[in-house]
């Protein structure tokens, strides 16, 4: 039997509308934690079970507790992502010119490298780092963690951004070399600018790798005096097991700076992930 054009039509928004409505509900299922871990440091009484699908009379008990017992670790957790970002920029950035550049024979070897050095479990970096920290005094500092993290953070940093520079025409450096630029000057001058959405992008998961970073701040830390905000959940749950609204409203505050920055660069983001394979 053939479908009349109507009915056709019919059909197709049917379709829509149930694709629609199944997408409805899968996101609601992927969301229902967050917001139930919103719902939950508003509640007065901190305990989950006694916890309303909506809280009837919101508290922020548990953000001036969080605020109070977490400030600290939350400054401590940004310091060190901050700081992760400038050295993993610092050091990917010429890194991946060279290497998308350059034509030596090393250079896949090279990237075979950085490649295998992205699939070494981090509990082996970080024990292997223990050892060489208690020997140099870099155990319980912020500077070790910065180290540590961008360990992890340079590598992948470096795969971003040679993927995107490798569209940078040379004619356009050898033009600054030409008027009497350089090689740092045409670099900063010409090269930096034209990727700055691959540098935006491999920033941004920088700053995600430190700040959500669990690993290195446990195995890193053992004194108690540096503890970024991930290993302060971590000890809040046991300290604070029965005032939940606390640790959910440590949580949201911990997922606040990740959020503003994903929406705000998220077209960067996606220029830079696909910039090395449009061009």
């Amino acid at each position: 039997m053939t479908l009349t054009h109507q009915q056709r039509l019919v059909v197709r928004r049917t379709g829509r509308g149930l694709r629609t409505a199944v997408a409805i509900v899968l996101l609601a299922a992927m969301l229902f934690p967050v917001y139930w871990m919103v719902n939950t440091s508003f509640q007065p009484s901190g305990n989950t079970l006694s916890a309303t699908f909506f809280p009837a009379h919101p508290s922020l008990q548990g953000y001036s507790a969080a605020i109070h017992d977490q400030g600290q670790n939350l400054i401590t957790s940004l310091i060190i992502a901050i700081g992760t970002v400038a050295l993993t920029l610092l050091v990917a950035t010429p890194c991946a010119y060279a290497l998308a550049q350059f034509r030596f024979r090393w250079i896949s070897w090279a990237l075979l490298a950085i490649l295998i050095s992205q699939m070494i479990p981090g509990i082996v970096i970080a024990n292997a780092l223990y050892t060489l920290y208690e020997n140099i005094g870099l155990l319980n500092s912020i500077p070790g963690l910065i180290i540590a993290n961008s360990a992890s953070t340079i590598p992948f940093g470096i795969l971003i951004m040679r993927s995107f520079m490798l569209g940078v025409p040379p004619s356009i450096v050898e033009a600054a070399r030409v008027d009497g630029a350089g090689l740092v000057r045409a670099f900063l001058s010409i090269v930096v600018p034209i990727s700055r959405n691959s540098l935006i992008t491999a920033g941004l998961f920088a700053f995600l790798f430190a700040w959500g970073d669990f690993l290195y701040a446990l195995t890193l830390t053992t004194k108690g005096n540096i503890v970024p905000v991930t290993l302060g959940i971590y000890t809040y749950l046991g300290a604070h097991i029965s005032n939940w609204s606390a640790v959910m409203a440590t949580a949201i505050m911990a997922s606040i700076p990740a959020i503003i920055l994903l929406v705000i660069a998220q077209k960067f983001i996606a220029a830079g992930a696909t910039g090395g394979a449009v061009k």
